[in-house]
């Protein structure tokens, strides 16, 4: 058989079948919006040129931000903007690429944020519930953590002498946050208080205890390693590193008693005297006051506990800067530093929200982090910066029904050429988001502390939405199955990456890829 002369007529009527096509396409198809929007995305993509090494990085991970939270979110946030929601794209859901994450633990099909937050950092996983150790440890048993602990990326950045820092609207001693720093065999052990004396006994430290050493600490570990801790640390957890005295309380403390600590150490003393030119602040006019070209290292406490809900914020007693801002302020002073740097931001409150069965809480919060996403990129040059959005695991959070387009994604469903309500079988309405389990329905009306729920007992089960508004802040969705706090799911998460490295977020992978992706664009561990 003669190759060259089968293969012409192929040639040929390959080229004509492009013409073909091409005269085919109606031009009302081509000049459609979606179509045009789709081919010019597309087109964005192809021009695209990746390095893979970026001088500095930021991770922001939306506490169990999964992908129904990022539907609803970006529905949400374009309502509020007078459209319809679903064309809209949360701030980083533009990123050229983007991966699925595997989130179980190694004991656990559903995952806790220790487990998910060490595997990010450390390019392992490891069980539910510990911090920065391999799985080898036995949770809860001080005497199984020597031997087994593992070094994080931000240890290894702060090693290659990158300035670093931790961001969070959660305690900055709550898993997520400390997985980034501390070695602990229970996420719980954030102050002394909160540990069995055997474990103070055998030499183990407490989580808030572990931040403030952390310099000395990582050199201790590590023999021949210099490195100058932690340059920008701001969430909130006062409570873990004050006494149990009141002399210590701060100005806008709202306890009778703020701090919890039983060994009479003062960690925010210590870690002041440990750097005299450190800042440290409270407060939003604190926060507003601290000039980002001459302040190299920052800490800011914004509360007892958990920082408020965004939603929330305008009712502390001192005020607290949003999670946008605190990105702001860290990138600024984290880029003094001509080696680059690596930033954490957590958006910690969207796992609490959905806990506590608050949608409208949830999905506020992630759109906060969108804005803080949204910041970082202003104020960074994204030809060296690989910046990275993901969750550390999901929630058993659901959009059901069919609601037609535009309807309230609060709301109750509408459907498709309908005015009212549709009825379920039991004659009664539904809403378009809802929780498999949880505490249930509340009607709190323009509540805006999700936690406000808890002081009441679960009470899931369908429930008579007729006269409800179910948009308000304080409404709590329905939940099937009843629990004192909505857990989380066990289904993959997204990962949106942007910059330097940013084309290896392909495919599904695991949760420790993560790290690695990390330390392929700033190259940590060098051979």
């Amino acid at each position: 058989m003669n190759l060259e002369r089968t293969l012409v007529p192929v040639a040929i009527g390959l080229a004509l079948s492009a013409s073909v096509l091409a005269g085919i396409l109606p031009t009302s198809q081509k000049d459609n919006g979606w179509f045009s929007n789709a081919e010019a995305q597309l087109q964005q993509k192809l021009s695209l040129k990746s390095s893979d090494k970026a001088k500095n990085v930021i991770l922001f991970v939306g506490d169990g931000m999964g992908v129904s939270t990022l539907t609803a979110a970006r529905i949400l946030e374009g309502q509020r903007q007078g459209r319809p929601g679903e064309e809209n794209l949360l701030s980083f859901e533009s990123f050229p690429f983007s991966t699925l994450v595997k989130t179980y633990n190694t004991d656990a099909q559903v995952p806790d944020s220790a487990g998910t937050m060490t595997a990010m950092m450390s390019g392992l996983k490891t069980d539910a519930g510990v911090l920065g150790v391999d799985e080898d440890v036995q949770r809860g048993d001080c005497g199984t953590v020597a031997g087994n602990e593992v070094v994080t990326a931000l240890e290894l950045a702060e090693i290659k002498g990158l300035s670093t820092g931790v961001v969070s609207t959660a305690r900055i001693t709550h898993a997520t946050p400390a997985a980034t720093y501390a070695k602990s065999a229970e996420r719980n052990w954030e102050d002394i208080s909160d540990m069995p004396a055997e474990a103070v006994q055998a030499g183990c430290k407490d989580i808030a205890d572990q931040l403030v050493s952390f310099e000395q600490l990582l050199e201790q570990r590590y023999a021949g390693v210099d490195v100058d801790g932690i340059d920008v640390v701001m969430g909130g957890g006062r409570r873990h590193f004050l006494p149990g005295d009141s002399a210590f309380n701060s100005p806008d403390a709202t306890s009778s008693v703020e701090g919890d600590r039983t060994d009479s150490r003062n960690l925010i003393a210590e870690w002041q005297a440990q750097y005299p030119q450190g800042v440290y602040v409270y407060d939003k006019a604190g926060f507003d006051s601290v000039d980002p070209a001459t302040t190299s290292r920052l800490f800011g406490l914004f509360n007892e506990s958990h920082m408020q809900y965004e939603a929330d914020r305008g009712n502390d007693v001192a005020g607290e800067p949003s999670l946008s801002e605190m990105t702001a302020k860290a990138i600024d002073i984290l880029d003094n530093n001509d080696k680059g740097y690596l930033l954490v931001v957590e958006a910690g409150r969207v796992d609490h929200a959905h806990h506590a069965g608050n949608a409208a809480s949830a999905l506020t919060e992630a759109i906060e982090l969108s804005d803080a996403v949204k910041q970082a990129m202003e104020n960074t040059n994204p030809e060296e910066t690989l910046v990275m959005v993901t969750a550390d695991h999901s929630h058993v959070f659901t959009m059901a029904g069919y609601p037609k387009r535009g309807n309230p994604i609060l709301g109750k469903v509408v459907s498709v050429g309908e005015t009212q309500p549709a009825m379920a079988e039991d004659g009664m309405p539904y809403t378009t988001l809802g929780y498999a389990n949880g505490l249930g329905f509340r009607n709190l009306g323009m509540e805006t502390d999700s936690d406000a729920v808890y002081s009441q007992a679960p009470n899931a089960g369908r429930q008579n939405l007729t006269g409800v508004d179910t948009t308000t802040t304080g409404y709590h969705q329905e939940a099937l199955v009843p629990l004192g706090s909505e857990t989380h799911s066990g289904e993959d998460v997204s990962l949106h990456a942007k910059g330097p490295g940013a084309h290896l977020a392909q495919g599904t992978i695991e949760q420790s890829t993560v790290f690695h992706l990390i330390d392929q664009a700033l190259g940590l561990i060098e051979e």
